[in-house]
């Protein structure tokens, strides 16, 4: 009878520590583990399953694709986004970009195209952000959420350096403006007289800054209108060209995400702010704009 027993309290021992061992085995772990669905969650940690969700420091958000942050632009805009001689790409945009995607744990592709399909982009889901001195607008917010501003956009008109146009009020009189297509720039000189613009029949658009420009050179157009630090980076490389002393117009860049993207949008402010905070924006900017 004792060894009976003896049996008895072993067998129920080995029971007891095989449902401890099965209690223990679930794939969670605290502090950045894994939670067992290929998320990652704890601190100074991210990670994205097959569907594309992230958890971590930022909160939970969708990207297009798991681990990656896709980026369109228009890689004709310097300081902003240019490309290399490489095939890559460079500019103040680029790696302000690739800065968030590494703070949010992903990796930063960047998908270069004409200016309005980067915006039609992100709102048909094929990228995540739009960033290509984007400036925001009553018509753009309607279709599109964007991030706290991150600079201040400053057109300025380009002509000739024997050109007759002086003044921002002389543009009323020429016969053709030359534009990036969809830009704000465009937008506002196409519009009617009425409403501060020079008419569609007096302003060209063309696929990016430096076809205008071309056009310009080439007697084509009588002025281009675009952002200031593309500009200058025009006038630099052409000579012959001068910028008119007065602004045609100040507006704040932000960047694009597909309408309604709340939890993408909250975690991009997050880490842009945090870039700003800690020097990393501001050392971008520097690299690429020389204070005057």
């Amino acid at each position: 009878m004792k060894k009976f027993l003896a049996i008895l309290l072993a067998m129920a021992m080995m029971t007891v520590a095989l449902s401890a061992c099965s209690s223990n085995n679930t794939g969670t772990t605290n502090n950045g583990g894994s939670t067992g669905n290929n998320t990652t969650t704890g601190n100074n940690t991210s990670g994205t399953d097959e569907t594309g969700d992230t958890t971590g420091d930022y909160g939970e958000f969708t990207t297009v694709e798991p681990g990656k942050l896709i980026m369109s632009t228009n890689a004709a805009f310097p300081p902003y986004e240019m490309t290399t001689d490489d095939g890559g790409f460079e500019g103040i945009d680029v790696e302000v970009a690739a800065a968030i995607a590494e703070k949010l744990g992903l990796e930063l592709e960047v998908a270069d195209m004409g200016f309005d399909a980067a915006l039609t982009a992100v709102q048909t889901g094929q990228s995540d952000i739009a960033m290509a001195g984007i400036s925001v607008t009553e018509d753009r917010l309607k279709v599109m959420d964007f991030s706290d501003s991150y600079a201040t956009g400053v057109q300025v008109v380009i002509v000739k350096e024997d050109s007759p146009i002086q003044s921002i009020d002389d543009l009323a009189n020429v016969e053709m403006i030359g534009c990036q297509a969809a830009t704000t720039g465009y937008i506002y000189a196409s519009d009617t007289p009425e409403n501060g613009g020079y008419g569609e029949d007096h302003v060209t658009a063309y696929e990016n800054g430096s076809l205008a420009v071309m056009a310009l050179l080439n007697d084509q157009i009588d002025a281009v209108i675009i952002d200031n630090e593309p500009a200058k980076a025009y006038v630099e490389a052409n000579e012959g060209l001068k910028i008119l002393d007065t602004p045609w117009v100040e507006e704040e860049y932000a960047i694009g995400v597909a309408k309604g993207n709340t939890a993408l949008l909250d975690a991009i402010n997050a880490a842009m702010a945090e870039l700003k905070a800690d020097g990393t924006f501001q050392a971008i900017v520097d690299k690429y704009i020389t204070a005057e």
